[in-house]
Formats: structure tokens, sequence, C-alpha cells
């Protein structure tokens, strides 16, 4: 157990029967009533994010989960495979234990699994991954703006805003926390 006042931001609390990782807390200790805590969480299971107020020194229990490297390897149904890098075993999740992290699933890609009682119950996707373009219309002849954009669509099914020069078939490094492109990598 921790008090509502030691909350910081990457921990995981269970709330109301369910895991939530703080994403952001802070202290409050308005003129007049009690000093609260408001905090930001992501729910584990689903990806939502709310926000709460716990009164200050509320008790909250803390949960230690287990982090490991696995590698995605394919999906089937509402299924998704990965293998885990330590000692090679298959470790399936659902749809929905994904989150946001399903639009990153890239072939071969490297993703921490988090364990909670040796059971894994959500996946993190790295910070950056590369993926490749399958379809991109071609950039208008003459559009110089500064700035300008298209939609692509990536290997995963996501939708991603890119400069014009970005074409079918090219190797794209994208942020996973915000999803936005960064930059075209070169391949060897």
């Amino acid at each position: 157990m921790i008090s509502s006042n030691d909350l910081r931001s990457g921990m995981v609390i269970e709330f109301k029967d369910e895991l939530f990782e703080v994403v952001s807390a802070e202290h409050y200790k308005p003129g007049k009533g009690s000093a609260f805590v408001r905090a930001q969480l992501r729910n584990m299971g689903t990806g939502a994010i709310i926000d709460f107020k716990f009164r200050a020194g509320e008790k909250l229990n803390l949960i230690k989960l287990e982090e490991r490297r696995a590698q995605y390897l394919y999906s089937e149904s509402d299924n998704y495979f990965f293998m885990d890098e330590e000692n090679y075993d298959q470790v399936v999740l659902k749809r929905t234990q994904l989150g946001e992290a399903i639009n990153f699933l890239g072939t071969n890609a490297i993703f921490i699994i988090i364990y909670r009682d040796g059971t894994p119950i959500s996946a993190k996707s790295p910070m950056f991954i590369n993926l490749r373009v399958v379809k991109a219309e071609p950039g208008v002849k003459g559009d110089t703006q500064t700035g300008a954009t298209k939609s692509v669509v990536l290997e995963t099914g996501y939708i991603l805003q890119v400069p014009l020069f970005i074409e079918e078939g090219d190797l794209l490094k994208v942020d996973t926390r915000t999803g936005e492109y960064i930059e075209r990598v070169k391949e060897e």
C-alpha cells in the first residue's frame, strides 16, 4: 500500500478492480478545503486514459509487474503471438490487451510484455519503430508548400501523415508515443 501523495509517473496501481498506470500526478493544496492529488491514469487493459482526484493520504494498492522483451511473430484472428527472448516461449495476447501498441506490430519488432503473477497482461511498443509504406499517393508535382503532407498506409494498416516525397516501399521511422513520422530510413 502507498499513499496517494507518493504517486509518480510509471507506477501501476489497482483501482476499481482494474490495473492503471500513472501517467501523471500532481498534488494540490487549495486555499479552502483539503488537499488532493489529481492523477491521469491509463487503463492497462483497454488503454483508455482517465482523470481522477484522490484525497491526500488516501491508501492505494501498488502493483509490482515484471517486464520481458519479446519478438512479435504473427496474428491469428484476435490473438497476437510473441516469442519471449529469454526462454523462447510463445506468449499470446488478445487485441484488447495491446491497446495503442497494435498500430505498430511490424514483423519481428521487439516489444515489452508486461506480466502480473506470471500472466501476460499487456505489451508496450518500443519508443521508435521502422515500418514500410504499402500505399502512398504520388506527391503533386510543383506543390512546394512548406510542411505539405499526405496520408500513407503502413504495413500494419496504420495511416500516417508524411512529407510529399515519401513513396510506396519506403521504410519510415515512427514515434510510437505520438504516432508521428520521424524520418525516412536508409536501407543497407
